[in-house]
């Protein structure tokens, strides 16, 4: 009997063993559960961040009109004819003056 006991406990703290600190365990577990949850909201990121640039490809393939807002955002264009004005605030304007 004892040595069944003995057996047994051996068998018990094996298990535990490879529970608490073998591959698989609890705490590596938690871990790729809290990374899994970091790429989660990466990848949710990312989809976003595709959806936008997916609407801004198809405003570029069906229209000008794009193209003029992209021209005149990102380069500064303006269309022939118009004036452009820059209001730049002087140097005693404070926010209150507004």
């Amino acid at each position: 009997m004892k040595i069944l006991n003995g057996v047994l406990i051996v068998l018990l703290i094996g298990l535990q063993y490879k529970l608490w600190f073998g591959d698989g365990s609890l705490s590596e577990v938690v871990q790729l559960t809290r990374e899994l949850e970091t790429q989660k909201e990466k990848l949710q990121q990312l989809e976003d961040q595709n959806r936008i640039l997916e609407a801004q490809v198809l405003d570029l393939q069906n229209g000008l009109d794009a193209f003029e807002e992209k021209a005149r955002n990102d380069l500064g264009m303006i269309k022939e004819g118009e004036t452009f004005i820059q209001l730049i605030p002087g140097k005693n304007s404070s926010k209150n003056d507004q």
